[in-house]
């Protein structure tokens, strides 16, 4: 009976763990870094007058993606100018900000903008911490329980020129970065306990100029296990490269003819699925090489409608991929064989998110269409929101976390 008893209370324990497991949104793209999330019961309609159960104005702006742990809802802000950053930390229930804390303030930053804002990486969270980053002007860990810095860097260089916009991730300890910009490309390891350095590795990338506006990139890294090893996954200008995560040592690498990549890459049935920026070109890369796979690695490519900015969704055996215009693309994932190519209009600078057999795609002027899973395409819902959205939106419980140029929203389906 006791040993009855012990094994129902580890099932309820598992039951509850999995059936909470999206109330966290701890990075960009989520909890499994691929925009799919197990919730279940989200909104399909809203407007500024349905379905908002709160809206947070943020002071100054940042296109940061929210992140979400518990009750907390991390954001990161910046002057125009660039000479202040902040952390921003907002009540998921009632929508009242719990820390706005400025974390580094810069004399004289870039004088440019250029299409991009001073926070625009995403914060990635864990229980405790939370960790921000704005590129070369600063990375903190800051303790969510007390709102206090808990270390910070502001010697890691770059010259960002169009601004950061590459996220941290976690792995093992580690904080990982890319920086890739207009001077100096690389990527480095921090202690996530002390913000020191572990390691950090040169692209080695034959760019084929000295253009420095042709050497950026904007993505951020995955870590996948293939080929009988973790591998970090790295898309930059001009190559797409797989490290040791624990070395940084690089395991191989693809070449492409484009620049300033942003979308990240994707990883399922044995492939890695990479996007190479301004050549809108998707390559489907078997991860199990060594050196340049380009000619030898590559299953299959796709060049028709191909995004700069948006991530794709691989669900089930099909990717769905919204290009920056606004066409939902869906190709066999196996083979790259097109099943439709449908457009649903306006601009795309989010990546869309999947739960409950729907696709949320926000779009820059604040429209969501939402598309379902199921064949043959259709659109389900379009839902108009104010203001201009390039942030990517967050999954917790039964609502839509998403971020304008100068609100916050909680969206959920009025009980």
């Amino acid at each position: 009976m006791r040993r009855l008893t012990s094994l129902l209370l580890v099932w309820q324990a598992l039951t509850f763990t999995i059936a909470r497991a999206d109330d966290n949104w701890p990075a960009l793209h989520g909890p499994r870094h691929n925009s799919l999330s197990d919730s279940t019961g989200l909104p399909l309609t809203w407007s500024e007058t349905e379905n908002i159960v709160w809206k947070t104005p943020i002071h100054d702006i940042g296109w940061s993606s929210p992140v979400v742990w518990g009750n907390q809802i991390w954001i990161t802000t910046a002057t125009d100018d660039g000479k202040q950053s902040f952390a921003v930390c907002v009540d998921r229930e009632t929508g009242k900000i719990v820390y706005d804390l400025k974390l580094f303030e810069t004399p004289e930053p870039e004088k440019t903008r250029q299409y991009n804002t001073f926070a625009s990486p995403t914060p990635v969270i864990e229980e405790g911490r939370v960790y921000l980053s704005f590129g070369s002007y600063g990375t903190a860990c800051v303790d969510t329980r007390t709102g206090k810095t808990i270390w910070s860097r502001t010697d890691l260089p770059c010259k960002h020129w169009r601004g950061p916009a590459s996220s941290p991730i976690l792995y093992n300890g580690k904080l990982i970065i890319h920086f890739d910009d207009y001077d100096y490309q690389y990527v480095v390891a921090l202690d996530k306990m002390t913000g020191q350095t572990i390691w950090k590795t040169d692209r080695n990338i034959e760019y084929g100029t000295d253009n420095g506006d042709f050497k950026k990139a904007y993505g951020t890294p995955i870590v996948i296990e293939a080929g009988g090893r973790k591998q970090l996954i790295s898309p930059s200008s001009k190559a797409s490269v797989s490290y040791d995560p624990e070395t940084g040592k690089e395991l191989w690498r693809i070449t492409y003819e484009g620049h300033s990549p942003a979308a990240r890459a994707v990883f399922g049935h044995g492939l890695v699925f990479l996007l190479s920026g301004t050549q809108k070109k998707l390559f489907a890369v078997k991860p199990e090489g060594t050196g340049n796979v380009t000619a030898t690695h590559v299953a299959w490519d796709y060049a028709k409608a191909m995004p700069r900015h948006p991530t794709p969704l691989l669900i089930g055996n099909n990717l769905y991929i919204l290009d920056d215009a606004g066409v939902m693309t869906c190709l066999d994932a196996a083979t790259g064989r097109l099943i439709y190519a449908e457009r649903i209009g306006g601009d795309f600078w989010s990546s869309p998110v999947m739960a409950e057999g729907r696709i949320y795609c926000l779009s820059e002027k604040g429209l969501t269409t939402v598309v379902g899973v199921d064949l043959p395409f259709k659109v389900l819902a379009a839902n108009q929101l104010t203001g201009a959205f390039r942030a990517s939106p967050a999954v917790t419980g039964k609502s839509l976390i998403l971020r304008s140029e100068t609100h916050l929203y909680r969206i959920e389906q009025a009980k």
